[in-house]
């Protein structure tokens, strides 16, 4: 599942960032208020969290922003401040949740994941299919022709990136910001070393295979069409 983080102060943003990726999410972080909010405009995503306090558009004005174009997507809101006025305020607007800082990433985490399973979005999936292949997005579990399939944080994001983006040709820059969050350094094989191990565990012993290397140009998982 994919989340958007938008806060200014680096270690928390990084902070959340690092935890939130190591539980298997694909996160964006972006710092500043107009950012946050282009994102959330442009990008679907299955939980936006939230800061009240931002450089240039502050939380208000992006969750009454996207609740006016009619959004759900559920928010989290991030606050220094503990006052009854400000969390009545978030709720009125729309937000799902509101956490006061400092606070503890494992109540973060439990919350996060408590929004999800609410199914806040309509349009949020927690199940991924292609062909036999299937992925449950909220127990992180994979399955091709019912046979149980384990992978680790980093390949179970990049496989649901790949699910996600069924039939198109993903380069290898776009995986390295979406799953490594990190600018693609073409003397790395990080990607290719995981879309080799990840191909192994999917589609070794199975028909039809589904994760193709397109020459050049990156990877694709794509199953034929049935005649």
């Amino acid at each position: 599942m994919k989340l958007l983080i938008v806060e200014d102060e680096t270690k928390i943003g990084d902070y959340l960032r690092q935890g939130l990726t190591e539980a298997g999410f694909v996160v964006n972080l972006a710092r500043t208020g107009l950012d946050g909010h282009h994102l959330a405009v442009t990008e679907p995503y299955d939980l936006i969290i939230l800061d009240v306090m931002l450089p240039d558009m502050d939380g208000w004005r992006i969750l009454k922003s996207l609740r006016e174009m009619g959004s759900k997507v559920p928010v989290l809101f991030l606050t220094a401040r503990d006052s009854v006025d400000e969390r009545v305020t978030g709720l009125e607007l729309g937000a799902d949740d509101y956490l006061v800082k400092p606070f503890a990433f494992a109540e973060l985490l439990a919350r996060v994941r408590t929004l999800l399973r609410r199914g806040t979005a309509p349009a949020t999936e927690t199940t991924l299919k292609v062909a036999d292949l299937e992925l449950d997005l909220m127990r992180r579990r994979v399955t091709r022709a019912g046979h149980r399939i384990l992978l680790t944080v980093k390949e179970f994001a990049l496989l649901e990136l790949l699910v996600r983006r069924q039939g198109e040709v993903l380069p290898r820059s776009l995986i390295a910001s979406q799953v490594w969050d990190m600018n693609f350094d073409s003397d790395t094989n990080v990607i290719d070393v995981a879309i080799r191990r990840v191909r192994a565990k999917i589609d070794d012993g199975f028909e039809p295979k589904l994760i193709h290397t397109i020459r050049g140009m990156g990877y694709m998982l794509d199953a034929p069409d049935k005649d």
